[in-house]
């Protein structure tokens, strides 16, 4: 396992990975952690920037408004449960939200609504896997393993950047702070 630490206007992000079996020359990303996130493990193995390049340029993309989604191997580690979730959220467009219950919905477990919450919050890859664009059903903010600054600052990013040059609608976004 190697890492890097990579600087972002929501904070010092970790980035956790391994050689991808199809090229072990790419790394897979198994984790990326924001510097508030609640289950942030400490940095595994050694620290290699330059195997993390790849990484590093979308995300300054990202941050930048250039970048929309993300094309990077990931390797998240999970149930099966918590692996079509976590699918499902890569699925929502970027300036977008959804909500668990349409989740839900969307994977044919209309009822495992708490279920799909829960794993969403153990989504190991935040961000590029984009758990932040999960709201309440009426749209209002809910929990954010990274903090709901950041899951906020997230948010009014992608909808004020490319998203909304896509001619699609963003959901309001309530706060409830």
């Amino acid at each position: 396992m190697t890492h890097t630490i990579i600087e972002s206007p929501i904070g010092e992000l970790l980035v956790l990975g391994r050689p991808w079996p199809d090229d072990p020359s790419t790394m897979e990303i198994t984790a990326l952690y924001t510097a508030e996130h609640v289950r942030r493990p400490a940095a595994d193995g050694d620290r290699d920037d330059q195997a993390f390049v790849a990484v590093r340029q979308q995300l300054l993309e990202y941050f930048s408004g250039g970048r929309a989604e993300f094309d990077l191997p990931l390797a998240p580690q999970g149930t099966n449960f918590q692996q079509r979730v976590w699918a499902e959220l890569r699925r929502i467009p970027y300036g977008q939200t959804a909500s668990y219950a349409e989740i839900a919905q969307r994977i044919g477990q209309p009822t495992a609504v708490r279920a799909v919450g829960m794993a969403n919050g153990r989504n190991p890859i935040s961000l590029i896997v984009p758990c932040h664009r999960v709201v309440g059903s009426d749209g209002s903010l809910t929990g954010y393993a990274g903090g709901l600054d950041a899951k906020r600052w997230l948010l009014r990013h992608e909808q004020s950047g490319l998203g909304a040059e896509s001619g699609a609608a963003p959901r309001p976004v309530v706060s409830r702070s």
